[in-house]
């Protein structure tokens, strides 16, 4: 029953909630405030009788003591008066008193009582004919003690005055802080409510919505700032997939069109190709597909953190290395004088394929030669890419780094390459804390700077 009603208030709105929080709060506070004030009240009250009690108590004392003989009228019957015959008020005063004499028989009193008042100090003492208990007060007065009773029923009366206005007041008080919480949260949750409106309309197709953001300048502000943030976000993110999917698309239809293009001319003319040029064509673009493929899957992986997961120690300059001696096999000028020693951690595979994309992108644009270099600086390991190539204006040198652009349109695609590889260096060099710049080369072409945390950093 009681799993039951937590998960109700678990489905309450927040507005019930915070509500009831409050009122609970609220209740539990004024209640131990409410006890609290009767019990202050009270005590200060018999305080102040208790204080009236014991200036009385000296008065009389103080008379006692000057006569040597007790205050106020003497009874002949020692004391006795009820069974002695003496009229016995049967409505005591606010205030009585009685001096005692040292076997405790009642030698004065303020009027006849039933029975000597106790001789000792006492909070609540029952009297006969008292309608409230009494607070008894005594003083020592040579052989005579003083004994003085006040009624304590004008703290009873005001104590009772106080109970019924608490008991009134602070419900409605209750009543006040939960409707006034209500109101509050209300007008507070207004424009989550227009937030959550608005992202319910909010689709695949319509990421250009924005939640309104309202005029203050607090919490809510902040959120729905932070989700119009989210929604650029999924917007760019999703004009990025929905480009790489169509260029992707595009870059894979071509050499699919070329295999199928040969084969169509194959079949139409069986005579007109030469032999085994139909399977050189059908090769040649399997292989430029199946690099695009590759480069794809590994753009995928870098998108989902899967690159430099697992690090370990590598070498770069042995990955330049292997990178210039492959480039020298093809004829091209290699200057690899630059290169020293220079450790990093991270996925070696990873940053081979970056090293070969950087020297592969320098030798298809190089005139003559291109330079490799490797060094380390303040901690960082830093490798240097130059071509003695056309170069590359500063305007462009951010934009070469997006996915499937090329700046040479006019160019075949099979020197152009897909436009892929610069945008894995950066994705993967990202991923390894590092960073990748294009420059100047000295030579007169560009130079690809990339810079990654050392191994011992």
């Amino acid at each position: 029953m009681a799993e039951r009603g937590a998960r109700g208030l678990g489905r309450a709105s927040v507005r019930v909630r915070t509500t009831l929080a409050a009122v609970l709060v609220v209740a539990i506070a004024l209640l131990v405030g409410g006890i609290a004030l009767v019990v202050l009240v009270r005590g200060a009250l018999v305080d102040g009788l208790e204080s009236s009690a014991e200036q009385r108590a000296d008065t009389l004392a103080a008379q006692v003591r000057s006569t040597e003989t007790p205050a106020a009228r003497s009874d002949s019957s020692g004391g006795d008066e009820g069974r002695d015959g003496d009229e016995v008020d049967e409505d005591l005063e606010d205030e009585v008193w009685q001096v005692l004499d040292g076997e405790g028989r009642v030698v004065s009193s303020s009027q006849p009582l039933a029975r000597p008042l106790p001789a000792r100090d006492a909070d609540a003492v029952r009297l006969p004919g008292g309608e409230a208990p009494y607070l008894v007060v005594t003083e020592s007065a040579g052989d005579y003690r003083v004994v003085v009773a006040v009624s304590r029923e004008e703290v009873e009366d005001s104590v009772a005055a106080l109970v019924p206005l608490l008991l009134v007041g602070l419900p409605a008080l209750l009543l006040l802080v939960g409707g006034t919480t209500w109101i509050v949260v209300t007008r507070a949750l207004r424009p989550v409510e227009r937030i959550r409106s608005e992202v319910e309309q909010i689709t695949g197709d319509r990421l250009d919505r924005r939640v309104p953001e309202p005029a203050s300048r607090d919490e809510v502000h902040r959120l729905a700032r932070t989700m119009n943030g989210m929604l650029g976000r999924l917007q760019d993110a999703q004009e990025r997939q929905r480009q790489f999917v169509g260029d992707a698309s595009h870059e894979l239809r071509s050499p699919l069109a070329g295999i199928r293009q040969t084969a169509e001319v194959a079949r139409a003319h069986p005579g007109a190709m030469p032999e085994g040029e139909l399977a050189d064509a059908v090769l040649e673009e399997s292989l430029r597909m199946q690099r695009l493929v590759e480069q794809l899957l590994l753009l995928t992986r870098a998108d989902e953190g899967a690159v430099a997961a697992q690090r370990r120690e590598v070498d770069l300059d042995d990955l330049v290395l292997t990178e210039a001696r492959r480039v020298r096999r093809t004829g091209l000028d290699v200057d690899g004088s630059g290169i020293a020693t220079a450790r990093v951690r991270g996925d070696e595979t990873a940053l081979a394929q970056v090293v070969r994309n950087l020297v592969d992108n320098a030798a298809r644009h190089a005139t003559s030669r291109i330079g490799l270099g490797v060094h380390e600086d303040d901690g960082r390991a830093v490798v240097v890419v130059d071509d003695d190539g056309a170069g590359i204006a500063p305007a462009d040198r951010e934009r070469v780094f997006e996915r499937f652009v090329r700046l040479d349109e006019s160019r075949a695609r099979d020197a152009g390459g897909s436009g892929l590889g610069l945008a894995i260096v950066r994705e993967i060099v990202r991923a390894h804390g590092g960073s990748v710049e294009i420059g100047s080369s000295p030579w007169g072409g560009a130079r690809v700077t990339v810079r990654l945390p050392g191994a011992v950093g």
